[in-house]
């Protein structure tokens, strides 16, 4: 084992980096955002080679080539792009014994922000040359990794009729927003849910479920205190809403984007390592992770990974400031 966390950190300060690009991330130029990040690792003396996803492929396929390339080389896998980017390359990496690079590119970037990572690709590219390694926990959904956050219910929906949104108006945090209303507007859906925990089952009847394993997320909706920092003690967070009207739904929007959730009378917060969600009469259901949206079967069973994710932390004198 510590010849393992030896040889990551040797990876970590001196190994080639394969760089995994979504060349449809958030609003930005990126071969613009590409001759950045040569510049930089040239200038550092640092090889590099970009893997870019432009939906050829799936972009697991462009991961698992990274994580052979890294593990023959003693190198660096890095995601490039938002947090369904990051997210679909952390599930290739964990486990691999590869350090985990990030650079974000998206319209939240809530896994890079909480890790203090810069959203400037210029500093975020030369704080990875000085970064260290950070164990880091990461959620699974029926064995699928997630880093921010996982949903069922009026989530993914909200989430599907944004990207419909966002090709026709661009990517933006507005755009988002005006998608949002205009999915609640329309939402009359209520999931019946079983959910089992540590031998105990309860029943519940919600339009949608919601869990976090990010703590900046969890903090800026207003959630409380206690069950936001539970991520960073080896649990999850999960939010369900009451059965409520759409009014009311605009109502918990708005105290959401105010950071005032946790005060909500509607809602129900709890935390976990590992649940057993199971809707009634559905043998597949869709799930919503860190922005990307899939078909699943159930039940579903959330819970913390096993391992960690060995992502690369900037020095200390390099952190960003959390927004």
């Amino acid at each position: 084992m510590t010849e393992n966390k030896e040889s990551a950190s040797e990876a970590a300060r001196h190994g080639p980096l394969f760089i995994v690009i979504n060349v449809g991330s958030g609003h930005r130029d990126t071969e613009e955002e590409k001759q950045t990040m040569g510049r930089v690792f040239a200038e550092s003396g640092r090889a590099h080679q970009f893997l870019q996803f432009d939906g050829s492929e799936p972009i697991e396929v462009l991961a698992r080539r990274a994580v052979d390339l890294a593990k023959t080389r003693k190198g660096v896998v890095v995601a490039a792009g938002g947090d369904g980017t990051l997210s679909s390359v952390a599930g290739v990496v964990l486990g691999s014994g590869c350090p985990f690079g990030v650079l974000p590119q998206g319209t939240f970037n809530y896994f890079g922000r909480d890790n203090a990572i810069s959203q400037d690709t210029d500093k975020a590219c030369r704080a990875l040359m000085n970064a260290t390694i950070s164990q880091v926990q990461v959620g699974l959904v029926n064995g699928r990794l997630f880093l921010v956050n996982a949903s069922v219910g009026l989530y993914p929906q909200i989430l599907e009729d944004r990207e419909v949104w966002k090709q026709q108006l661009g990517r933006s945090r507005f755009v988002a927003l005006l998608s949002g209303v205009a999915t609640l507007l329309q939402s009359r859906h209520q999931l019946q849910l079983r959910i089992e925990s540590d031998g105990q089952a309860a029943s519940l009847r919600t339009p949608t479920l919601f869990v976090g394993n990010n703590r900046l997320q969890l903090v800026q909706a207003g959630i409380n205190e206690a069950h936001a920092e539970a991520v960073a003690q080896g649990l999850l967070t999960g939010i369900a809403v009451r059965p409520i009207g759409t009014l009311a739904l605009y109502g918990l929007l708005l105290r959401g984007l105010l950071g005032r959730l946790g005060e909500a009378e509607n809602i129900q917060t709890f935390s976990f390592r590992r649940i057993m969600v199971a809707p009634k009469k559905m043998k597949r259901i869709k799930v919503a992770l860190d922005g990307e949206v899939a078909w699943m079967r159930t039940p579903l069973v959330f819970e913390v990974a096993p391992e960690p994710l060995l992502l690369l932390v900037p020095a200390s004198s390099e952190l960003a400031e959390v927004e």
